[in-house]
């Protein structure tokens, strides 16, 4: 194996390319986000934003693929935004919003310190549907020795937290056309 040295010439010739190309970085500021600029909300995925690549991302302007309201994660926005306002009450253990998953951990109620409950929330659609929301409902209740014990829940809780998110979805989407 035989290596090529370099010339003098190819020697001045990366020096200078180097040099340019640091001289270009020289007139550029960093840019950090300050809450100067009114976003003390968190931003809904169809607001515009600023990012490294241009208002046109980095491929150029994607198209929507249905409901509008979920181009920027992955999944629907408002369904995302509505489950997490409808179990804020509980304590969050897992939320990923390309996945669509909303894990909480076990939550006691203060007039019923025997029963405890957790919930877990599927977004399954990107777009704003009655079957784009799954709730998955669990119940423990404590039995006479101090131990927490599986038990049976009401399938119409788990419809009635469905409806709620819905309707709250509902409700921001109205909000957000207005």
């Amino acid at each position: 194996m035989t290596r090529k040295k370099l010339t003098g010439a190819t020697a001045a010739l990366a020096l200078v390319l180097g040099a340019l190309a640091l001289s270009a970085c020289e007139n550029s500021q960093a840019v950090f986000p300050t809450k100067d600029k009114g976003q003390s909300a968190p931003r809904m995925s169809n607001e515009p934003r600023e990012t490294i690549f241009g208002p046109e991302g980095l491929f150029g302007k994607s198209k929507d693929q249905g409901g509008g309201a979920g181009s920027g994660i992955g999944v629907n926005a408002y369904l995302w935004r509505a489950s997490l306002d409808t179990i804020s009450f509980m304590p969050i253990t897992t939320a990923d919003a390309f996945g669509g998953t909303i894990i909480t951990d076990w939550y006691q109620l203060p007039e019923t310190p025997n029963e405890r409950y957790k919930v877990n929330v599927f977004i399954i659609d990107r777009t704003l549907r009655a079957d784009g929301v799954k709730v998955s409902l669990f119940k423990q209740v404590k039995d006479g020795t101090g131990n927490w014990a599986d038990t049976r829940v009401d399938p119409k809780m788990a419809t009635d937290l469905e409806n709620s998110i819905l309707t709250r979805a509902r409700q921001l989407r109205v909000v957000s056309t207005e």
